[in-house]
């Protein structure tokens, strides 16, 4: 209801009053007073709301604003993750490729790893067989150096045995009666049967024994040498007379070494481990039997040295 049809209510209240009574007419005007504060109420009401409304309306206006700047945020907010989840899902298509081929690669790598892993260990092994080895080479290489010195060494021993031997026997080395030679590490003293025996004789002459007492006192010092005694005649058979006794030249240079090797033994001090005794009878002459100083020549006592086993010889050298 607004003012105007509250006016009009109020206007036809009067004209009706004037046909009524005074206390009607009271009446009358205590209810339009009623009805003026009623209105004023309700105007004071009506204003409050309109105010009440605009302010509502206001505050429903700023509200539209920003829901509707926040839908639009929404909205781009939207678009832009919808973006980012396709670029996302795209990403992950790549990172899933990227995984598989990583996958594949890391197999690879793991054969390749397998493969490196057995050529490792052969490589070691070979590695090793070629440490061994060459230790073994360097061992081989410190022996054979070892047995080279200790070969020097015997050869510059034996050296000066013959430079003994020589000043010792100089009278029968200038006779012709004796010839010592030495070839690197063999030394070799030839001694004409007359020097120690006489004519068909295996057992040594006093003048025969001197002489082996001079090379006995020189050998006896040879210690890194086999010594073995020979024993040669020349090609004419035993004679009749001796047959009781020898029956070949082979009895005969057999028993003359044998000779030789027991003096040397028991009266000149030499190490029996080191002797040898051998009869070539006339197998190995020096010279030619046709002639008588063939013969002398052929008929002989050889005292030859040579190498122990180069194993031992390095090894007396050490000590």
């Amino acid at each position: 209801m607004n003012k105007s049809e509250i006016l009009a209510i109020a206007l036809g209240g009067l004209l009706v009053s004037a046909c009524v009574t005074t206390g009607t007419h009271q009446a009358t005007v205590d209810e339009l007073a009623a009805a003026r504060k009623a209105n004023v109420e309700t105007a004071t009401a009506f204003e409050a709301f309109k105010k009440k409304s605009a302010d509502d309306i206001a505050r429903l206006q700023q509200d539209k604003i920003r829901i509707s700047a926040e839908l639009s945020d929404a909205q781009s907010d939207a678009t832009q993750t919808r973006g980012a989840l396709e670029a996302a899902n795209k990403n992950v298509g790549e990172l899933q490729k990227a995984l598989g081929d990583a996958t594949t690669r890391v197999a690879g790598l793991e054969k390749e790893k397998e493969q490196l892993t057995v050529a490792m260990t052969g490589a070691s092994g070979k590695a090793q067989d070629l440490e061994t080895k060459l230790a073994s080479e360097e061992a081989e290489k410190a022996r054979l150096e070892q047995e080279r010195a200790a070969k020097e060494a015997e050869i510059q021993r034996l050296t000066k045995t013959q430079e003994d031997l020589t000043k010792s026997l100089q009278a029968e080395i200038e006779r012709g009666d004796i010839r010592i030679k030495q070839v690197r590490d063999r030394l070799t003293i030839n001694m004409v049967d007359r020097v120690l025996f006489d004519s068909g004789k295996a057992q040594v002459k006093p003048a025969g024994l001197k002489v082996l007492k001079q090379v006995s006192d020189v050998v006896k010092n040879v210690r890194d040498k086999q010594i073995r005694i020979e024993g040669h005649t020349d090609n004419v058979p035993i004679g009749a007379g001796l047959k009781g006794r020898y029956m070949t030249n082979w009895e005969l240079s057999t028993a003359r070494a044998t000779s030789v090797v027991r003096f040397l033994i028991e009266k000149g001090g030499v190490d029996a481990a080191n002797l040898s005794a051998v009869g070539y009878a006339d197998t190995r002459p020096v010279a030619g039997n046709d002639t008588e100083d063939g013969r002398t020549s052929n008929r002989r006592i050889e005292i030859v040295m040579y190498p122990k086993d180069l194993t031992e010889v390095a090894s007396d050298f050490k000590n």
